[in-house]
């Protein structure tokens, strides 16, 4: 059975700033069937607002055209689920989006690059009533390492 993660935004991101990184190695293994993404249409269109960001273009040199291609990637690869923008348990209020998402998607691990939701033990315990477990890149990169060995025949 494959495992169902939602990334964080910031993994997103950092996965498509530099894709030899732990986020891009992320990305890589999901893109080889390692486990499967869950997403929503709140979170894609904030990763578009991000990538879209004058800054960031600048300074990475990548096109309008590389950003649409890699959402169309995701929206092509991922599950996406609706969610109602009811929840109410973070800290920061942009961020019952992201557990909302995960939630409703059954993940079992919320990946994040952010300190904050890291951090936040309101979401933390909110998650963990719901079977979702808060982890950053490196700790789910040891976890799909754990996973594929326990699937491989002796």
């Amino acid at each position: 059975m494959l495992i169902v993660a939602l990334l964080d935004t910031t993994v997103w991101v950092s996965a498509f700033l530099k894709p030899t990184g732990p986020p891009g190695r992320v990305v890589s293994r999901w893109l080889h069937a390692e486990f499967e993404v869950v997403t929503s249409l709140p979170q894609l269109t904030e990763l578009a607002e991000v990538l879209r960001r004058p800054r960031l273009t600048r300074r990475f040199g990548y096109s309008g055209k590389e950003v649409e291609a890699f959402l169309r990637l995701i929206v092509a690869r991922a599950t996406v689920v609706s969610i109602a923008g009811d929840l109410r348990a973070c800290r920061d209020p942009d961020d019952d989006e992201i557990l909302e998402a995960a939630i409703w998607s059954n993940s079992r691990y919320l990946v994040t690059r952010d300190d904050d939701l890291k951090r936040d033990l309101d979401l933390i315990a909110a998650a963990g009533r719901h079977g979702v477990r808060v982890v950053s890149v490196r700790q789910f990169l040891r976890i799909l390492s754990r996973h594929g060995r326990r699937r491989s025949p002796p």
